[in-house]
C-alpha cells in the first residue's frame, strides 16, 4: 500500500468511427504513461462513440454498429495497456445478445493487459432506456497500490445514493466519464468530492470541455487540475496523495469525524430528557 498513486484523465474528441477512437485513446496512454500515471481515465463512449446525430442515434437503436470494429479497438487497447505496463478505464457501448439492447458500460483494463472489470450504466436517460440501452444494476470497485476506485456515468452525477454507495464501499477516488455540455454536472461532482471526502477524476470528450473540461477534484471539493477547454487531445495528471496537507482536514479530520456523525452514537449518548426539548409548540 502506498500513500499516492497518480492518475491521469483524458479530454478527447470522440467520433462515431470506433477506429479514429481506439488511436487517440492509445496515443493518450502513451503520454499517460510518459508522465508516470498508473491509470488513465476516459470519458463516456470513448471507443465505441456516443450518438451525437441523427445517423448514429439510428445506428445504436437499431444495432447496424460495427461491433467487430469495436472489438478490435478494445482488444488493441488491451494489448497497449500490457506493454506500457498502464491501467485504463474507457468507455464503450457492449453488446449484448440480440434482441437485448447494449449497455453503455466503462471497461477497467489492467496494466497486464487484462479486463477485470466492466461498469454498466445503472441510471440511463429517458432516451437511453426506450430507444438504446439496457440498463446495469451493480456498482463496481476495482484497488491499484491501495487505492479503490469506482465508476458513474454521465447523468448518474445527480443521483447522489450512487455516490453515498462509493463511500460506503470504501473508494477512494470515483472515476465520472461524462458525454455532457451542462456545467452543472461540475457543480454536482464538487459537491459529491466534498461530502464523501474522496477524489472525483472527470473525463469528458473534447467537443463537450467548454461547458466542463475534463480535471481531477480533491476530497476538499477544489479541483487540482483541469484540462484546458480545448477541442484537441489532452490530458491532466494529478497525484491522488493521501500525506497532502492540504487534504488533511477532508481525508483525516472530516471524513472519519462524519462517519460518527452518521452511526448516530455521539448524539444519541448527549439526548436529554428536558421537556422544553420534545414540546415543540412553545417558543
Amino acid at each position: 500500500m502506498t500513500d499516492d498513486i497518480r492518475i491521469a484523465v483524458a479530454q478527447s474528441p470522440v467520433t462515431c468511427d470506433p477506429s479514429v477512437n481506439g488511436a487517440a485513446v492509445r496515443d493518450l496512454m502513451v503520454v499517460a504513461r510518459e508522465a508516470g500515471a498508473r491509470l488513465v481515465h476516459f470519458p463516456e463512449g470513448m471507443i465505441s462513440g456516443y450518438p451525437s446525430g441523427t445517423e448514429a442515434k439510428q445506428a445504436l437503436s437499431d444495432w447496424s454498429i460495427d461491433w467487430a470494429a469495436i472489438q478490435n479497438q478494445l482488444e488493441l487497447t488491451a494489448k497497449a495497456a500490457a506493454d506500457l505496463g498502464l491501467w485504463v478505464v474507457v468507455g464503450s457501448s457492449h453488446r449484448l445478445t440480440p434482441p437485448n439492447r447494449p449497455h453503455n458500460s466503462l471497461y477497467v483494463i489492467s496494466d497486464r493487459g487484462q479486463l477485470i472489470g466492466r461498469y454498466d450504466k445503472r441510471r440511463c436517460s429517458h432516451t437511453e432506456i426506450t430507444d438504446w440501452y439496457s440498463p446495469g444494476f451493480t456498482p463496481l470497485t476495482f484497488d491499484i497500490d491501495g487505492f479503490r476506485f469506482g465508476c458513474v456515468l454521465c447523468i448518474e452525477v445527480n443521483f447522489p445514493e450512487l455516490f453515498i454507495e462509493y463511500r460506503e464501499l470504501g473508494v477512494d477516488c470515483v472515476l465520472f466519464s461524462s458525454f455532457s455540455e451542462d456545467p452543472v454536472f461540475g457543480v454536482l461532482t464538487r459537491g459529491h468530492a466534498a461530502a464523501h471526502n474522496y477524489w472525483v477524476s472527470v473525463s469528458v470528450p473534447a467537443q463537450c470541455s467548454a461547458a466542463m473540461p475534463a480535471g481531477v477534484i480533491g476530497p476538499h471539493g477544489s479541483w487540482l487540475d483541469r484540462c484546458p477547454a480545448e477541442s484537441t487531445a489532452t490530458l491532466a495528471c494529478v497525484d491522488l496523495d493521501r500525506t497532502d496537507p492540504n487534504l488533511d482536514i477532508a481525508l483525516n479530520k472530516a471524513r472519519p469525524w462524519r462517519g460518527l456523525a452518521r452511526a448516530g452514537q455521539i448524539y444519541e449518548v448527549r439526548r436529554v430528557a428536558d421537556s422544553r426539548s420534545t414540546d415543540r409548540s412553545h417558543f
